[in-house]
């Protein structure tokens, strides 16, 4: 399997995208095809060390900044990494493409250079999240702001598709982001969104509150994705700040430091647990082929994590499933 990886994208771009890469070649046995400036790519490896066994380079000359307008893919930065690689992708030279770079040009990458599958409205990010036991999906996390109700059971569908596929969940629990339980509440959006998930065949489960996503809402979490970015972002900081505010508790004093030593194993797995890095990332939902955007501050072992789960959602075939599964819902129409 090849992998097609934007050597430019994100926070610690270039080095910690190729340790990624290269511990991903080790032990997952993938190649990887890198695009990004040939040059820059060799010296960084070898300055550090890196191998670039089983690697190919493409070499590019502009790389797609986070304050670029999204379109600059199919506009003025044709020849960035983010670019090149999705026309590689499309064009077959490899599995699935992964970058940890700008969301929004992912997006409009994955629209316009790699496209949706047919009858797919629009694609979504949908982030592997933690939960209080295993994970759920959250889809949409950021892609489309405002969503009409066919999207969200598109979302719904999709999510779905992945979770059982990729994921191993068997009749994953779907459940649509509300302010209530109750089928009445919501936006006359949430509520047309309702009763389309009710009538898809879904293991669709109904409304969540927000508050028991953490625990065990659903498998896959539909919303818009103004309201998935305000889970998201609120997700992540409060576990972050409840790992900090722990760990201040056990190294406070002697006596508390001496209490961690004893519970030292339980609490590695307890940050590991809340970790959402060891996701990797989010799938971007509905295109033709793999797409995945990794965490924008990934490290070494998180996009390692990215592109471990990029393996599992091409050798699943979960796309076709999905595929599958949106004719089937226009056919019924």
């Amino acid at each position: 399997m090849k992998l097609i990886v934007d050597a430019f994208g994100g926070d610690n771009a270039p080095l910690e995208i190729l340790k990624g890469c290269a511990k991903a070649v080790r032990e997952l046995g993938v190649e990887i095809l890198l695009t990004g400036d040939e040059e820059t790519i060799r010296n960084v490896a070898g300055e550090n060390g890196i191998s670039l066994e089983k690697t190919e380079i493409v070499n590019t000359t502009q790389v797609v900044d986070m304050d670029d307008d999204p379109m600059c893919v199919v506009k003025t930065k044709k020849d960035s990494s983010i670019a090149v690689g999705m026309r590689l992708l499309n064009e077959g030279a490899g599995d699935a493409f992964v970058s940890a770079g700008s969301s929004g040009a992912i997006v409009s990458g994955g629209t316009l250079i790699v496209k949706r599958i047919r009858g797919v409205r629009r694609v979504a990010f949908a982030p592997i999240m933690p939960k209080a036991e295993g994970f759920f999906m959250l889809i949409d996390s950021g892609a489309n702001n405002d969503c009409s109700p066919d999207m969200l059971r598109q979302f719904g569908i999709m999510g779905s598709a992945y979770m059982e596929k990729v994921m191993k969940i068997e009749k994953p629990r779907v459940g649509l982001v509300n302010v209530g339980v109750e089928e009445h509440k919501g936006s006359q959006t949430i509520r047309e969104a309702y009763a389309l998930l009710k009538e898809t065949g879904l293991n669709f489960i109904g409304n969540v509150e927000a508050r028991e996503i953490p625990a065990d809402g659903a498998d896959v979490i539909v919303a818009d994705g103004f309201t998935g970015n305000v889970v998201l972002k609120l997700y992540e900081g409060v576990a972050r700040e409840l790992v900090n505010k722990i760990k201040g508790v056990f190294t406070k004093s002697l006596k508390n430091k001496l209490a961690a030593a004893m519970v030292l194993g339980d609490m590695k797995s307890f940050k590991k647990s809340m970790d959402y890095n060891e996701y990797g990332g989010a799938p971007l939902m509905g295109t033709r082929k793999p797409v995945f955007k990794a965490h924008g501050s990934s490290t070494e072992q998180t996009f390692y994590n990215a592109l471990r789960l990029t393996k599992e959602y091409v050798e699943s075939n979960a796309i076709e499933y999905i595929k599958e599964a949106i004719e089937a819902l226009h056919e019924e129409e």
